[in-house]
């Protein structure tokens, strides 16, 4: 069985298309990446049947055309691994937000599709673009099962004390205003990922989940279960990242707007757009650029600084919510690929028992722990993990 899972973000179209043998074990059979969609210059990077890595320019003027790329080059003679479009059984599909509507994977129908779109008011950078991929796979794929895949979903299982803001209950009723989190995905499949890397089964564990990108947030998973997340209603909440400011006093907004002379509109913009790493440093919301310039750039010193301190902020945080910790994982560009920051997040958190073997750090190694607490290093899968929820839901 062929799944394929789409990724429609504002400017990209991200995929993969997986096979589920009998045994529902899964092997990737091409993978790639529209980029910069709606400009005149896109950037279509593939891997094929055939392994081998392609990048050429395009012309995606808009989600339509890069999602008939996609079902093209899976086609295409020699590279493309489908003889027809037939053989595609269902398609999984990243949706932001699901509100509290959604706690699993479902399948796709009218009903879905509505609750998808009043979710918008919540996600208003994601959701419709989630749900044009959505209704574009559904027009070029009739008959095909569409399978709705949330971010929001993995942490429904967090309890009341922390999902709940401290707000009137006729607010909170009247707006939906709780606590959501994000990255679920990546969360739950990491999570999966350590116990197996442990050889232990998830109930058993107490992991707290670093998910480090230009998007970054951190989760305390008990029991395979998400107890808590840095992410709030919005992905705006939480962690220092690329362009997002995270926590910040309400006060701070309105300040902005009374004695700032900024409308709503120029408030949302400059703390998702402006702040985070870009408004720290002044120039860059790209970790690696940081880095590079904070060995002779105060600003650039003080955003990674501010960056790592969060991180380590929140793993003490929710190792007590957890009531101890059996492993630590980084995941994300950043936490994958960034040793500087892992050694930094993890300073001083020896009396937990979280210390790094500097040279496995260093290395990238999968284990990075010289103390009694796992510390791991974990490629995430979203696109993988979303096959996988569509495999269960069609079979």
């Amino acid at each position: 069985m062929n799944i394929l899972a789409l990724n429609c973000g504002s400017s990209s179209v991200k995929f993969k298309l997986i096979r589920f043998d009998v045994d529902g074990c899964p092997r990737e059979l091409a993978s790639g990446l529209v980029e910069e969609v709606g400009s005149g210059a896109s950037l279509f990077r593939y891997v094929g049947i055939d392994g081998e890595p392609s990048v050429e320019r395009v012309r995606a003027l808009d989600h339509e055309a890069a999602v008939r790329l996609v079902l093209d080059a899976l086609t295409a003679p020699r590279r493309g691994p489908l003889e027809g479009l037939s053989e595609i059984a269902a398609v999984g599909h990243r949706v932001v937000h699901g509100g509290a509507e959604f706690r699993k994977a479902v399948l796709v129908d009218d009903a879905v599709r509505e609750a998808i779109g009043r979710c918008s008011a919540l996600a208003p950078l994601h959701n419709p673009h989630n749900l044009r991929g959505i209704e574009l796979a559904r027009a070029l794929l009739p008959g095909v099962p569409q399978v709705a895949v949330f971010d929001t979903a993995f942490h429904q299982s967090m309890p009341p004390e922390a999902s709940t803001y401290a707000l009137p209950e006729e607010t909170r009723s009247e707006l939906g205003i709780r606590r959501y989190g994000f990255h679920g995905i990546s969360h739950a499949y990491v999570a999966r990922r350590a116990a197996e890397e442990l050889g232990r089964p998830p109930g058993a564990l107490r992991i707290v989940t670093c998910h480090l990108g230009n998007g970054a947030s951190v989760a305390a998973v008990k029991g395979g279960r998400s107890v808590d997340t840095s992410m709030g209603m919005t992905p705006l909440e939480g962690l220092v990242m690329g362009t997002r400011c995270g926590d910040l006093d309400p006060a701070v907004v309105l300040l902005m707007v009374t004695d700032g002379h900024l409308t709503p509109d120029d408030v949302d913009r400059l703390l998702n757009e402006r702040s985070g790493l870009l408004g720290l440093s002044g120039a860059s919301n790209d970790m690696r650029e940081v880095i590079e310039r904070s060995a002779d750039d105060s600003r650039a010193e003080l955003a990674l600084e501010v960056f790592c301190y969060r991180v380590r902020k929140y793993i003490g945080a929710y190792t007590a919510a957890l009531g101890g910790i059996d492993a630590l994982v980084f995941t994300g560009g950043i936490g994958e690929n960034e040793p500087e920051v892992r050694a930094r997040a993890c300073r001083g958190l020896d009396f937990l028992g979280v210390l790094l073997d500097d040279g496995a750090n260093e290395r990238g190694a999968v284990r990075i722990g010289a103390g009694s607490v796992a510390v791991l290093v974990l490629g995430t899968d979203e696109e993988l993990a979303i096959a996988m929820e569509a495999h269960g839901l069609v079979t």
